[in-house]
C-alpha cells in the first residue's frame, strides 16, 4: 500500500503515490504499521486522494502470478473488485475508477483479467448500491480493445 520503491518506475501504484503526495505514502504506512502486517491480497483499503483529482483512492493488493492462473489466484482478483466497490459504497461514493489489477507487474493475463474485473462489476451492480458508474482505465491499447 505504500506505493513502488523504484525511481522512475513505470508502474500505476508509483503513478498514484507520485501525484497524489507524499501525504498518501504517509499515512498507507501508518495504516500498514497500526494493522501490523502487509495488505493481503484480495481486501481493500480506502484514502484520501490528497493531490490526485479524486477524493478518494482504494487501496487493493492483486494476486502475483508465476505460470498458469489458478483458481484461487482468480477468486483474490475478483476480491478486489468487490472489495473495492464495497468500500465504495460504504463511503457513499457514486464512481468509481479501476487500472487493470494485477496485469501489469503482477503477470495477471490482460484478457483473463479484463473478464473477471468486468463480471464483478456486473455482479455488484444487482446489488443496487449508490455506486452508479464504474470506469475501466486502461494503459495500453491492448487493455482497450479487450474492454
Amino acid at each position: 500500500m505504500t506505493g513502488c520503491y523504484i525511481p522512475n518506475h513505470r508502474c500505476i501504484d508509483n503513478a498514484i503515490h507520485t501525484f497524489a503526495g507524499m501525504q498518501l505514502r504517509l499515512i498507507c504506512d501508518n495504516l500498514m504499521e497500526q494493522q501490523g502486517y502487509p495488505e493481503p491480497a484480495g481486501g481493500a483499503k480506502i484514502t484520501p486522494a490528497f493531490n490526485l483529482p479524486s477524493r478518494y483512492v482504494l487501496h487493493t493488493v492483486g494476486p502475483v502470478i508465476s505460470g498458469k492462473v489458478k483458481k484461487h489466484e482468480r477468486e483474490l482478483l475478483a476480491s478486489c473488485y468487490r472489495s473495492c466497490l464495497g468500500l465504495a459504497a460504504e463511503n457513499k461514493l457514486e464512481s468509481v475508477a479501476f487500472c487493470c489489477i494485477s496485469t501489469g507487474e503482477f503477470h495477471f493475463p490482460n484478457e483473463l483479467a479484463a473478464e473477471i474485473a468486468v463480471q464483478s462489476v456486473k455482479k455488484f451492480f444487482r446489488l443496487q448500491t449508490g455506486v452508479k458508474k464504474v470506469i475501466f482505465n486502461v494503459f495500453k491499447d491492448l487493455d482497450k480493445n479487450i474492454y
